[in-house]
């Protein structure tokens, strides 16, 4: 399978990647953004000779300064299998109209595009535990998110698949570029593993929500919305 991915250089995008680079059938893996991803994160594969020349033989990304408009690259968009759509910003402290332009406006433009230009691709989107649906609750981050979701989900890709994960651990070097998040992880990296074993159907892996990613695109998923628990047997299920 051919894979793009949108929003490579965060934690759940950079996870996405790394269970992309490593599978058996994806054959090319692009990353879109304003950046490249950091595959040095990946510090114990990095040496790993095999994963060294799955990296140069699949990996290509795509440095795109405008997530609003992909005309000029139209042509390098055709001919996926699926899109992984990881880009977000957290809510805190911006309003309702600056968060929806870049959670629910800037997804658009790239989901109408891709769309058009891939109709039988799968489409899976980040969303986040708690999303509101309804669109109408109190909540002005889950209310954008539910927005995007049930666009998302009418659009007409071939599939499409909402991911609402919600406390997770990175893997394999992963790490996030939000700077609270940087903060908070090594603080509880210790009781993490301990809450997982607990519940664990409620943390995930990064490793974990890619596989799942993966297994939507073989063999698809039983509903369009996907919470913590729906995502964990998805990627058992590729075991």
């Amino acid at each position: 399978m051919k894979v793009l991915i949108f929003g490579a250089s965060g934690m759940v995008g950079l996870g996405v990647l790394r269970e992309c680079l490593v599978a058996d059938d994806v054959t090319q893996v692009t990353t879109v953004g304003r950046t490249a991803a950091d595959t040095d994160l990946f510090r114990r594969d990095r040496q790993d000779a095999a994963f060294n020349h799955a990296v140069a033989g699949k990996l290509r990304q795509l440095v795109h300064a405008d997530l609003f408009d992909y005309g000029a690259i139209e042509s390098e968009l055709r001919g996926y299998d699926a899109c992984f759509f990881c880009l977000g910003v957290s809510s805190l402290g911006m309003q309702e109209a600056d968060y929806a332009r870049i959670t629910y406006d800037l997804t658009m433009a790239a989901a109408r595009t891709l769309q058009r230009l891939n109709p039988k691709m799968v489409f899976v989107y980040v969303s986040g535990a708690s999303t509101d649906s309804s669109e109408r609750g109190k909540s002005m981050w889950a209310r954008v998110k539910g927005r995007t979701e049930n666009a998302l989900l009418a659009m007409g890709f071939g599939r499409a698949f909402m991911f609402r994960p919600g406390a997770m651990i990175a893997m394999h070097g992963v790490r996030s570029k939000t700077f609270a998040y940087r903060l908070l992880y090594p603080l509880l990296g210790p009781v993490l593993p301990l809450l997982r074993a607990i519940w664990p159907d409620r943390i995930l892996t990064t490793e974990l929500i890619g596989q799942a990613m993966l297994e939507t695109v073989r063999r698809g998923a039983d509903k369009g919305v996907l919470e913590s628990p729906d995502i964990r047997r998805l990627a058992t299920r590729t075991a």
